[in-house]
């Protein structure tokens, strides 16, 4: 009878078999202490309590540190879900893994850094292309640039000193020796070893051309090419090197109202300076293409042209041509032709070429200058530099 009781008392609960792991009675004895009541009497006696047990896990759970998944280890209680006892042990979620450090992030910008660095390097050769060219093969480039470019640093972008003293080295007076007297103008130098460009009609018809440079020192000229359609040439110096080019910059960005400098050589005045601004764009500018363009200059240095249906200085011939020229009110007098229109960057946006002035019998209050100037665009001069270099349209 009594072994059919206890099968039939401890084995409906299969957790109180007398199977059970030990584990199980000393967690059971260490949390609910033994009962004096009879009832609960039983024949098992309970192991000793181990004050140690379960053992402590390896780290503190508060302070839990990044550690290996398997290195910590939790009870499950009982009835939990586990290996089927309600209790043992079980690893905890694996932790989660540390964020990418600082070291691995740059790794991964380096592809972008190196793309940065490329535009930065070309971004650097593309603002130094000319003087690069020039410094490498030893060969004069033409200095170009975009209307972004400040030739005068941009805190003095606009002052009329600043553009003039950075400007005035780069022009130079043209004298030439005529057939019937003489005429003066002006250039622009655009190499360093002395390639002058300058108004065709001031050396045409020249015997001989001496260009005087802003510190005084003195050369001879030759007449490399002429395009008399766009009435332009280009002169070589003689034994020239070490000259300040310009800087040409690009008149398709012009715009009426921007400030712009005029230098030349007015009246044999070399190096003079005036101011404005644009006045207008694209005005038409009648002027001769014969042989003779420039053979009624004299020592004034007028010429004839002709714009807005009026003829000046004289009768320009059957033979013309009209091109688009900048308008500006920067005072030009007789002797500012081939000289230099500049914007308040630095850069040239125009080669002086044609001026009004009243004629010789008109009133004294009409004489002078009257704010009636026109520029051929550095555009058209850059687009024709290929032609002037190979002799010319002339030629």
């Amino acid at each position: 009878m009594t072994e059919s009781f206890r099968r039939s008392g401890e084995y409906e609960n299969p957790y109180q078999a007398p199977y059970q792991a030990p584990y199980e009675d000393a967690r059971q004895y260490a949390s609910t202490p033994a009962s004096s009541s009879p009832a609960s009497a039983s024949p098992v006696t309970p192991s000793p309590v181990d004050p140690e047990w379960p053992p402590p896990p390896a780290y503190r759970p508060a302070a839990q540190a990044p550690v290996e998944p398997t290195a910590v280890w939790q009870t499950r209680t009982a009835g939990g879900a586990g290996d089927g006892h309600g209790g043992g042990t079980a690893p905890l979620p694996p932790v989660a893994a540390e964020p990418t450090p600082p070291g691995r992030k740059k790794r991964a910008r380096g592809p972008f850094a190196l793309l940065a660095a490329v535009a930065v390097v070309a971004a650097a050769i593309g603002g130094g292309t000319a003087y690069g060219i020039q410094e490498l093969t030893g060969k004069d480039t033409v200095v170009s640039s975009s209307t972004t470019t400040s030739v005068v640093p941009s805190s003095k972008t606009g002052d009329v000193a600043t553009i003039a003293a950075t400007v005035s080295p780069s022009v130079v007076e043209v004298g030439a020796t005529l057939s019937n007297g003489t005429s003066t103008g002006s250039g622009v130098v655009i190499t360093a070893d002395g390639e002058i460009v300058t108004n065709n009609h001031v050396v045409s018809g020249a015997n001989s051309i001496k260009v005087t440079a802003s510190d005084g020192r003195s050369y001879t000229a030759k007449v490399v090419g002429t395009d008399s359609k766009k009435d332009l040439a280009l002169l070589k110096l003689a034994n020239a090197s070490g000259l300040k080019p310009a800087t040409l910059g690009n008149s398709d960005g012009v715009k009426v109202g921007d400030t712009v400098v005029a230098i030349g050589s007015p009246e044999g005045l070399t190096g003079t300076v005036t101011s404005g601004i644009v006045s207008a764009l694209n005005r038409d500018v009648t002027v001769s293409t014969g042989e003779n363009q420039g053979q009624q200059q004299g020592g004034g240095g007028n010429w004839p042209f002709q714009f807005g249906g009026q003829q000046f200085n004289g009768d320009t011939g059957s033979s013309t041509t009209t091109y688009k020229a900048l308008q500006t009110d920067a005072s030009l007098n007789p002797g500012n032709s081939g000289g230099a229109l500049i914007d308040a960057g630095g850069d040239i946006i125009g080669i002086n070429s044609a001026m009004y002035s009243a004629a010789a019998d008109s009133s004294s209050s009409d004489v002078g200058s009257v704010g009636l100037g026109f520029a051929i665009p550095i555009n058209t001069v850059k687009a024709d530099l290929a032609t002037l270099r190979a002799g010319g349209s002339d030629s």
